[in-house]
């Protein structure tokens, strides 16, 4: 059997990654499926392509196209308590978490190997309905370092630092719906 090439435990050597468990309760988790599944999610486009998952932002939003953050439509009032939750976990004031995107995942659907655009700083991703395997890879003089966090329904991950700068993430295709609420910060001049 051939080994693995992710780590199967939360990497506690990887600075700037932190991890909780419900940081919402199942009650909570129910409400905000229900208010995400009445949002108007669009393929995710980049660069002339269509991926696989649908998204929407709010505060904020990067243009690929133009290369830039522009403004989006105010967060919504029902992502306040979730944003709120998701600063405190930060150790951020809930303003501070400028942009939010909300990503829908249907089965097949995943996210390739990046880093999150330079112009944002701390990343708070938050993880509805089913779990996923959130991988991390850098490059180094003998090849890939890798790990994985396993992420729970209503669990949230922050990355910060080397976590955020170093290392690039992805998910793979998923096998059932899921949600992901992402909240950044920005990084001004």
């Amino acid at each position: 059997m051939q080994p693995s090439l992710f780590l199967p435990d939360p990497p506690g050597d990887l600075a700037g990654l932190a991890y909780r468990d419900a940081l919402v309760d199942a009650a909570e988790e129910a409400a905000l499926v229900r208010a995400i599944a009445g949002l108007d999610l669009k393929p995710f486009e980049f660069h002339g392509y269509l991926g696989n998952r649908r998204t929407t932002a709010f505060g904020s939003r990067y243009d690929y196209s133009r290369e830039r953050v522009e403004a989006a439509p105010p967060i919504p009032d029902f992502l306040a308590p979730l944003r709120a939750a998701a600063a405190g976990f930060a150790g951020l004031e809930p303003d501070q978490l400028e942009h939010v995107l909300v990503t829908e995942y249907a089965p097949g659907a995943g996210i390739g190997w990046h880093r999150d655009k330079p112009q944002f700083d701390q990343v708070v991703g938050v993880s509805l309905l089913a779990p996923c395997v959130l991988r991390f890879r850098r490059r180094t003089e003998r090849g890939w370092d890798r790990r994985s966090l396993a992420l729970e329904p209503r669990s949230a991950y922050l990355l910060s630092g080397p976590a955020r700068e170093v290392w690039e993430h992805s998910i793979t295709a998923m096998s059932e719906l899921r949600y992901s609420v992402t909240f950044r910060s920005r990084r001004y001049p």
